[in-house]
C-alpha cells in the first residue's frame, strides 16, 4: 500500500470534519442535533447578488479558464472597497490578489515564504488552519499565548526577548476569532514596528471587520504597513457568501506578485460569473451591514442566554460571528462540557481547546441560526 507523504504525521483532520461525521450520525439515530458549533452563514448574499451571478452565468461564451489574478473589475473593486470601508489605498492592478476564499490564502502564503528551518508565529487561541498551513510549508509554528488579562493581544515585549531568528512570519486575527476582541487604539502600530524591527512578514487576517463591529479596520491603514504586512480579506461572512468562496489578498506588489507565483500553480481562475457577482457585493451600501448586524444582533442575545444557563461568562463587547465564554470550574475542560450539552441536550457547541491551549476553558457559540434555533437550544438546556 501507497505510503501518505511525512508532511501529513503531524497534521490532523480538521476538527469539524470529525465532528460533523459524529453529528450526522447521531441524526441518523434520530436524535437531532442542533448545531451551534460551526460559524457557516445561514443567511443568503443581497438578491441582487444572487441575481449577477444568475445573468452573468448564462451567455455561453462565459465558462472557460479566467486569468490568475482575478478579471480588472473584481481587482478594482476590491480596492474601491478597501478605499470606502478602511480608508487604504491600493493599486488594483500591482496590490489586490482575488482569491478563491481567504483559507486557500493563508496556504499560499505558507507556500510562499517558508520551508524547513523556518518558522511562523502563530496565536493560541487561533484559527487552526495557521498552523496546519505552517506545518505542511515545512516549517515550524511556534504559538504565542494570548489571555483574557492582556485582553486577547499578544505580548510584543516577551515576544521580542525571545529567539526570533527564524521567525519569517506572524498571523495575527482582529477582530480575533475565536474571542471576538477588537484590536485597541495602538495595537496594529505596534504590530508593524514589532515586525519591522525584527525583519517578519506580518499576515492579517480580517474577516470579521464588518460583523457588529461599527468601526471596520484594515491593519493596512497603518502608515508604512504595506512594506511588512499582507492582509487577507473575504466576501463569506460579510456578504453571507461562504460557499463562493471570494477572498482576497491584499499587500505590496512584490509580495503579491511572489504568492502569484506559487497561486498560478494551483488553480485556473476563478468562474467569471462568480467574479462579476462579487463586483456587485462589494458595492452594496451601509443598508446591507446594518440590517445583518440587526439580525445578528438579535440571536446574540439568544447566544448570552445560552451561556447564562451552563454558567460561562463572557464580555459583552465582542464582535464577529461568535460568542466566547469561560466555563464554570466544575468541568475538567471545555470538551467536558461540550460533550455534555451534546449528548445530554442534543445541543453542539463548540471547545474553545480546539483553538489553542489557551482555549481550554472557553466554548465558542456561533451566530448562525435562525432565532427558533437557538430557543430550542435553550429550551433542551433548561430541562
Amino acid at each position: 500500500m501507497t505510503t501518505i507523504a511525512k508532511r501529513l504525521e503531524s497534521v490532523t483532520e480538521y476538527y469539524f470534519s470529525q465532528k460533523l461525521r459524529e453529528i450526522e450520525q447521531l441524526n441518523k439515530a434520530g436524535k437531532h442535533i442542533i448545531n451551534l458549533g460551526i460559524g457557516s452563514p445561514d443567511l443568503p448574499p443581497h438578491p441582487a447578488v444572487v441575481s449577477s451571478l444568475q445573468q452573468h452565468a448564462a451567455p455561453p461564451e462565459v465558462h472557460g479558464y479566467q486569468g490568475y489574478k482575478g478579471v480588472p473589475a473584481l481587482r478594482l473593486a476590491f480596492a474601491d472597497w478597501y478605499r470606502k470601508w478602511y480608508t487604504v489605498h491600493l493599486d488594483p492592478e500591482t496590490e489586490v490578489l482575488p482569491l478563491m476564499g481567504s483559507k486557500e490564502g493563508i496556504m499560499h502564503i505558507c507556500m510562499t515564504y517558508l520551508e524547513a528551518g523556518d518558522e511562523a508565529l502563530i496565536p493560541d487561541p487561533g484559527y487552526p488552519t495557521y498552523a496546519s498551513a505552517v506545518t505542511l510549508a515545512g516549517a515550524t509554528p511556534v504559538s504565542y499565548r494570548l489571555e483574557a488579562a492582556l485582553d486577547w493581544q499578544p505580548d510584543l515585549e516577551a515576544l521580542s526577548a525571545q529567539d526570533l531568528s527564524r521567525v519569517k512570519l506572524m498571523f495575527v486575527n482582529y477582530p480575533h476569532m475565536p474571542t471576538g476582541q477588537q484590536a485597541p487604539e495602538g495595537l496594529f502600530a505596534a504590530l508593524v514596528a514589532f515586525a519591522r524591527k525584527h525583519d517578519i512578514l506580518l499576515v492579517h487576517d480580517n474577516p470579521y471587520s464588518f460583523i457588529l463591529n461599527d468601526r471596520p479596520v484594515s491593519l493596512l491603514s497603518i502608515p508604512g504597513a504595506i512594506d511588512v504586512a499582507l492582509e487577507l480579506n473575504s466576501l463569506s461572512k460579510s456578504h453571507n457568501m461562504a460557499g463562493w468562496r471570494v477572498g482576497v489578498l491584499c499587500g505590496a506588489a512584490a509580495h503579491i506578485a511572489a504568492v502569484l507565483r506559487f497561486k498560478s500553480n494551483m488553480d485556473s481562475g476563478m468562474f467569471l460569473p462568480l467574479q462579476l457577482a462579487a463586483v456587485t457585493a462589494l458595492g452594496l451600501g451601509e443598508d446591507w451591514y446594518r440590517e445583518l448586524n440587526t439580525i445578528y444582533a438579535a440571536r446574540r442575545e439568544k447566544v448570552y442566554q445560552v451561556m447564562e444557563l451552563l454558567d460561562c461568562r463572557y464580555a459583552p463587547d465582542q464582535v464577529g460571528l461568535f460568542v466566547w465564554g469561560r466555563i464554570p470550574d466544575r468541568y475538567e475542560d471545555a470538551y467536558a462540557l461540550s460533550d455534555e450539552v451534546l449528548y445530554r441536550c442534543g445541543v453542539f457547541i463548540t471547545p474553545g481547546g480546539i483553538f489553542g491551549s489557551q482555549g481550554d476553558r472557553y466554548i465558542r457559540i456561533s451566530l448562525c441560526g435562525d432565532i427558533a434555533r437557538f430557543e430550542e437550544a435553550i429550551t433542551r438546556i433548561s430541562k
